[in-house]
């Protein structure tokens, strides 16, 4: 029998959600953040001639800088104020998140509950100013590098107040899309950081989905091969859209009390592990650990000369790294399979878990509650992971290799489909969840009301 909630779910339409004041100004409110975000991406770097910067791409292109020019909704193709995305915030937080499990200090902080967590998170953004200014100082001397080398000037007068300049710039773009995206946490719909990545890969959407249609209008891609393509992604989306829902409960069981009508009763419910916990973290994490390096080699081997040998390795690692290489596709991998197991462990404690239930007098059957609850949990979360961390890999690592091997312009692969469904799921929940609790509180009304006239 359906409950109460699902009953109320079932009724929800536009007209309830046009009651929803509150619900409709976040929404707004989101979009105006992201419409603010794609402006951005077209404001360029101050000194920089915006109107040759597509050759300096064109040198870089095929490696996994278009992964980074994805996320950046191709800021780094124009060179804008965020062409450095929010990346180096993730990087920042994966590093920060490492050291409080492993360092004792950081531990510390972390266990001191909210006053912890705002020093941790002071730590990511320091991080992150420190990374995005290392970032942005190579990305400013390859600029000036190409300008001389190549004879077209795409920097306008080059020099030390150039890269001061520019590292200023990209600071402030980072800093203020990582002050968008908390804004939009706590004035929006959804997670901020992950919408702002999202909207970045839908943007490029038209642009690829062109660029592959016109291949085959010109001969050059077999219409049979995009056809097949775009079947394998529909299925694609089908096979996330079910493996983010899918869950393992576990039953928990209550000890028996006495009901309204005088009989014991034993209450039961379920404890929803989900497959994949980690959700889209770990793709993200992998790829931002990837760019780091990359992206200071890739545009410092143009201020080295190839014939020395610290320019023939960084040369030499930047193929070695490009999309669909085989040590590009390991590392990724196991980048995924690892974040996956340690993001897990950061948001699902069995211990904590396990105690929680013996405080309600909750068990699971055949389970003793205390030390054997929190092993059994750890033991089914271990196999499930081992399921999610897999069809992770699968999801981001198999359509990458496939575009290498077709040669498919089409640079939007399983990592960035991967992020659209799974922040599209989170994000309608989240709506889903809105109206609920605002139908909820128009039901508390008309009880308070009908109450009064009594």
């Amino acid at each position: 029998m359906a409950s109460r909630a699902d009953n109320i779910a079932s009724n929800m339409s536009l007209a309830n959600f046009g009651k929803a004041t509150e619900l409709k100004q976040r929404i707004w409110f989101t979009l105006g953040a992201l419409i603010v975000f794609r402006f951005l991406s077209f404001v360029p770097l101050p000194g920089v001639n915006p109107l040759i910067l597509q050759d300096l791409y064109a040198q870089t292109r095929g490696g996994v800088l278009d992964l980074f020019n994805t996320f950046s909704g191709g800021s780094l193709e124009r060179m804008s104020l965020i062409a450095l995305g929010i990346m180096p915030y993730i990087t920042a937080s994966i590093v920060v998140q490492l050291g409080a499990a492993l360092h004792p200090s950081l531990a510390a902080l972390k266990k001191e509950g909210e006053s912890g967590r705002k020093k941790l998170n002071q730590y990511t953004r320091y991080g992150t100013v420190g990374l995005t200014a290392v970032q942005g100082y190579f990305l400013a001397v390859g600029l000036e590098t190409f300008s001389a080398s190549s004879g077209l000037h795409a920097v306008v007068v080059p020099g030390l107040m150039f890269r001061i300049g520019a590292v200023i710039s990209l600071v402030g773009g980072t800093m203020f899309l990582l002050w968008l995206g908390e804004q939009i946490t706590s004035r929006g719909i959804g997670n901020g950081v992950s919408l702002i990545i999202m909207a970045g890969i839908i943007a490029q959407f038209p642009t690829v989905t062109a660029q592959l249609f016109e291949g085959g209008r010109s001969g050059s891609i077999s219409p049979f091969l995009i056809f097949a393509f775009l079947a394998v992604i529909v299925l694609l989306i089908l096979f996330i859209s079910f493996m983010e829902r899918a869950q393992r409960r576990l039953l928990i069981q209550y000890p028996k009390r006495a009901s309204q009508r005088g009989m014991m009763q034993a209450d039961r419910s379920h404890l929803p592990l989900k497959i994949n916990t980690a959700g889209v973290i770990p793709p993200i994490f992998a790829s931002s650990l990837l760019l780091l390096p990359l992206t200071i080699t890739q545009f410092a081997q143009n201020s080295i000369s190839t014939d020395s040998a610290v320019g023939g390795a960084l040369v030499t690692l930047n193929q070695y790294l490009q999309h669909g290489q085989p040590i590009y596709l390991t590392l990724y991998a196991i980048g995924i399979v690892f974040f996956a197991f340690f993001y897990t462990a950061v948001v699902f404690n069995p211990e904590e878990t396990a105690d929680n239930l013996k405080k309600n007098g909750g068990f699971i059957p055949g389970i003793r509650p205390g030390k054997r609850t929190a092993d059994y949990l750890d033991y089914v979360l271990t196999r499930i992971t081992v399921i999610g961390a897999a069809y992770l890999a699968l999801v981001c690592v198999l359509p990458e290799w496939v575009i290498a091997q077709t040669g498919l312009p089409f640079f939007l692969g399983g990592t960035s489909l991967l992020i659209v469904v799974n922040v599209t799921v989170d994000t309608i929940a989240q709506i889903q969840s809105h109206l609920l609790a605002h139908q909820y509180g128009d039901l508390i009304k008309k009880a308070k009301l009908k109450g009064r006239l009594r």
